[in-house]
């Protein structure tokens, strides 16, 4: 048994830790499997928006250290942690945290990997690897002074303090906080929109901004200007364009078709 369930509705795949009797803890054999179905979901041009959220009244309460120490050498144990967490950062498809009860330490960290977090008011968070004698990981490190600056990042590392929704909402670490009746139908809402969404346009933008936190403006704009080149290459941008004079919704598909070449139609086509 993974510990891990996956489910499909509507382009959205979500993707539930399922281990509630440890408060949904990671061990080795659910980091493979999180590494198998986050490496799947990339490839699968079905999959639309992705959801991480855990069973059982809690998101995840980090690796699962109730086992003891492994005898592998540490950075082979890692290994895992760090495939998982570039996984989740290199999605093509925009990504969701819902997130109730616990989400501390790499659990935490998962959920600030993804790119919009949904927390009920009941949620708790901590960046509690010192108080085991550990420093942060699962890109821990990287994401928590580019979302809180250095100085918060430090508290929240340092001490390991445990902090509320509506707190971690104030420093940018939810972006939403929504009530445990309604959190599912709002991730539901909100994977729609998402999964309605340019499926390029969106995986190009993602992309930017990811790698733009560590850019100069020339090469962000160099950036840009090859995102637009593979938008307009899509069937996508002529489809807005009429959906707009139609005064219609637009339906995008994500598909091949390159304006003003000889056929001018998309590979589906040919």
């Amino acid at each position: 048994m993974t510990g891990l369930l996956i489910d499909d509705a509507d382009g959205v795949r979500t993707l539930t830790l399922d281990r509630s009797h440890r408060r949904n803890a990671i061990d080795a054999e659910l980091w493979e499997a999180l590494r198998a179905a986050l490496d799947d979901a990339g490839r699968d041009q079905s999959v639309r928006a992705l959801v991480l959220t855990g069973a059982g009244g809690d998101f995840c309460s980090g690796a699962d250290i109730s086992k003891g120490l492994s005898s592998a050498h540490p950075l082979y144990r890692m290994r895992p942690l760090t495939d998982v967490t570039m996984l989740l950062h290199e999605l093509p498809v925009p990504t969701v945290a819902k997130v109730t009860g616990v989400a501390v330490g790499a659990g935490w960290n998962l959920a600030l990997g993804c790119d919009l977090v949904v927390a009920t008011p009941e949620a708790r968070f901590s960046q509690i690897f010192t108080r085991r004698g550990l420093s942060p990981d699962c890109g821990g490190s990287w994401l928590l002074p580019r979302l809180v600056g250095l100085q918060q990042a430090k508290r929240l590392a340092l001490l390991a303090d445990t902090i509320g929704a509506e707190e971690a909402r104030a420093l940018n670490l939810v972006t939403w906080v929504v009530d445990g009746t309604e959190v599912d139908a709002f991730v539901d809402g909100l994977t729609a929109r998402l999964a309605a969404g340019a499926p390029v346009a969106l995986a190009q933008t993602k992309a930017l901004l990811n790698e733009n936190t560590d850019r100069t403006l020339r090469e962000s704009l160099a950036g840009e200007a090859r995102a637009q080149a593979a938008n307009f290459a899509t069937a996508d941008v002529r489809e807005a364009y009429a959906a707009f004079a139609d005064r219609r919704d637009a339906h995008f598909t994500g598909r091949w078709a390159v304006p003003g070449t000889s056929a001018g139609r998309s590979e589906d086509e040919t």
